[in-house]
């Protein structure tokens, strides 16, 4: 087992509708020292890819990206879930559907941030569906950037979003991929990983 699993198998609770709590220390309160380790290890799996942004969505990948960028001196960009009246000129938009707030949303990234000369990691905490992944993916797209990898902490590896995501060729590192969860008993079974990636 990995830290994060490790961590998840600890403080993580898991409750009906395939549903991973980790707001004490991953999405609402933060360990900042574990999003550290992760930084670190993502690094250490996309060491040698050139990378000068960093990509993520508000809200709960902000705080995980933040840190990890320390780790490729690279500035963050977040795409915003909805427009305000600070957001100015041209801006590239998507349309995601949240898995946990069952709700679609147009994310949006303002044209000045991400443009052909950026390669681009997307940082997330969550995967289940993709649909928030294909939202960034779309984005980056249509700033002619380069999508260089996806780093996520959880996966839940029993939902279609992973797969599809490989299946389209990125790069994708996931810290901790939940093969499955039992609401009853709180157990939680992890997807063996390579460790020497």
């Amino acid at each position: 087992m990995n830290f994060l699993e490790e961590r998840i198998q600890r403080d993580g609770i898991v409750k009906e509708g395939n549903v991973l709590k980790v707001d004490s220390f991953l999405n609402h309160q933060m360990d900042i020292k574990l999003f550290k380790q992760m930084g670190e290890e993502w690094k250490r799996r996309f060491e040698g890819t050139y990378i000068n942004k960093i990509l993520t969505i508000e809200a709960s990948g902000i705080g995980i990206a933040c840190v990890a960028s320390e780790y490729f001196d690279a500035p963050v960009v977040f795409a915003k879930k909805s427009q305000s009246i600070n957001i100015d000129g041209d801006m590239y938009v998507a349309e995601v559907e949240s898995f946990t707030h069952k709700c679609k949303n147009q994310v949006i990234v303002s044209k000045k941030f991400l443009g052909p000369d950026d390669h681009v990691l997307i940082i997330d905490d969550f995967l289940a569906n993709g649909c928030a992944l294909q939202g960034m993916i779309s984005i980056i797209a249509q700033a002619g950037a380069v999508l260089e990898g996806i780093g996520i902490a959880i996966e839940k590896g029993f939902q279609s979003g992973g797969r599809t995501i490989r299946n389209l060729g990125y790069h994708l590192e996931s810290l901790a991929i939940v093969d499955s969860m039992d609401a009853a008993t709180g157990k939680i079974n992890f997807r063996s990983q390579d460790e020497s990636k």
